[in-house]
């Protein structure tokens, strides 16, 4: 099992309340049949001008390219349920998420991925942007199995995160398909036991 307890690495900061899923990947990347892309559209719209230009964002600076931990404000992931957000953002490099607070469907699909989403208060936020913004060089550590944040000088940052999304990532069972597959003896088991398992041949032809 994929267990996750400390995640972290350098960071990037993008600061605003309420940031919703349509910013974070626009609605026509929607469309695209898999997630294989997603890491080229994150923010994109805020990124680029009308004709394809980039422009200033934090996405854009090259002191933030390679950043594992996104820093956000509150309510963060609000809006439509659209899986694409996340995934966008995992596939750009970042691996937790640091805010004070997260939309719930945005939350849930990161756990999903594996993806922590972790809250700490509007002063430690603060606190840690004005920290990353001054250095980017600067490591944090996401420690869940502690509630902590580790940082550069020695010191921790007290991080919340619902007890069910903490266990499902230190034990490894957010991942549903390592799950399924180290378990299918008893997934074949309870399917010769249904009845409309059994002797299926596929079907009828039309």
């Amino acid at each position: 099992m994929n267990e996750i307890k400390q995640v972290g690495g350098r960071a990037v900061v993008v600061r605003g309340h309420d940031i919703d899923t349509d910013r974070i990947v626009p609605a026509r990347y929607l469309k695209e049949i898999t997630f294989n892309r997603m890491g080229e559209y994150p923010f994109f719209d805020e990124r680029h001008d009308t004709e394809g230009n980039t422009v200033d964002h934090p996405f854009n600076e090259a002191r933030f390219q390679g950043a594992e931990v996104l820093l956000v404000n509150r309510n963060f992931g609000c809006g439509s349920s659209r899986e694409h957000a996340p995934q966008a953002l995992y596939r750009w490099g970042i691996k937790v998420v640091v805010g004070e607070s997260f939309g719930p469907i945005f939350a849930g699909s990161s756990l999903l991925m594996g993806m922590p989403t972790v809250m700490v208060s509007p002063e430690d936020i603060g606190k840690l942007m004005a920290m990353v913004e001054a250095d980017p060089e600067v490591e944090l550590t996401v420690d869940l199995d502690a509630r902590k944040i580790h940082l550069p000088d020695g010191t921790d940052m007290d991080i919340d995160i619902s007890e069910g999304h903490r266990n499902a990532l230190t034990t490894g069972s957010w991942d549903s398909t390592t799950l399924l597959l180290n378990n299918m003896d008893e997934v074949a088991e309870t399917a010769e036991r249904l009845p409309y398992t059994k002797n299926f041949e596929g079907p009828a032809p039309l």
